[in-house]
């Protein structure tokens, strides 16, 4: 299995699980918490028949990368996607980042610049601030996170059951769109997930990316569900798509936080039509 050395703890080194599928045009998927890379199962197939280069990788204590006790913050998570891609050699390449993975992508744009960059796409993503406050009134109330840090220090086993019913809105979707083995398996992930990492990655949640967003001078695709029960759409998907200049929104009505697995009828022709025009674009100019 592929890792990449990310740095050290103490005496021990931290690597990130990744994997490196086919060819083309690289895109980078970046998932959510709880998960893993493996949450991309119904958007890695559709990509690599459409030709791509597909990396997906665990973020540090999620999956099969290592579980340090340390570096769970906005700054860490894109210097260590910063070193994937370096230890790659990707040149022009998307990132796509779901939930936490959207920080990922306005972070590595706002601290490397866009440089090698082809496009972004951001999907349920928590930019641009889910923190309310007296500038952002529509955010979150800061009490929420907090009682997401107390049920995840009280019983996280219980609190990740809790957590899927409003990440995939069962009451809605069970057995239409998602079935109990797949939520099963969404929580068997998630429990496998790092106890420290769990609880610490909640305050990043409510990172400010808005100065991360105002750099974003790519082509960009912003995708979220309307009826996100986790990251809710008028605080975070609508501003994001405003706040990037000539960003296309796909806002799906009944979509909850993970529409890359309940709508991915929707989501994956959205995401290969807009990866594939600019494609078409640089072939044409070539000739």
């Amino acid at each position: 299995m592929p890792y990449v050395n990310v740095g050290r703890e103490n005496s021990a080194d931290i690597n990130l699980y990744y994997e490196d599928h086919g060819s083309g045009t690289p895109v980078v998927l970046i998932h959510g918490y709880p998960l893993s890379g493996a949450s991309w199962e119904k958007q890695v197939p559709v990509l690599l028949s459409a030709g791509h280069r597909v990396i997906t990788y665990d973020r540090r204590g999620f999956g099969k990368s290592d579980q340090p006790a340390t570096g769970y913050n906005y700054d860490t998570f894109a210097e260590d996607l910063r070193k994937l891609i370096l230890h790659l050699h990707l040149r022009d390449f998307a990132l796509v980042g779901f939930s936490m993975g959207g920080g990922e992508v306005a972070r590595y744009i706002g601290e490397y610049g866009s440089r090698d960059v082809s496009k972004a796409v951001i999907i349920g993503g928590v930019p641009p601030y889910l923190l309310k406050a007296p500038d952002n009134p529509d955010g979150v109330d800061a009490s929420v996170f907090e009682g997401i840090q107390k049920a995840i220090t009280t019983d996280r086993y219980s609190f990740f059951t809790e957590f899927f019913k409003n990440f995939f809105n069962l009451d809605v979707l069970l057995g239409k769109r998602i079935s109990e083995q797949a939520v099963q398996a969404n929580w068997n992930v998630a429990v496998s997930a790092s106890a420290v990492a769990s609880l610490a990655c909640v305050p990043t949640w409510h990172e400010d990316f808005r100065n991360d967003i105002a750099r974003v001078d790519v082509p960009t695709l912003v995708i979220h569900g309307v009826a996100d029960r986790i990251v809710p759409f008028q605080a975070a998907g609508e501003k994001t798509a405003k706040l990037i200049k000539g960003a296309q929104l796909l806002a799906i009505p009944e979509g909850p936080h993970a529409v890359a697995w309940t709508h991915a009828d929707e989501v994956n022709p959205a995401l290969i039509s807009f990866l594939a025009t600019g494609a078409a674009r640089r072939a044409s100019g070539s000739l």
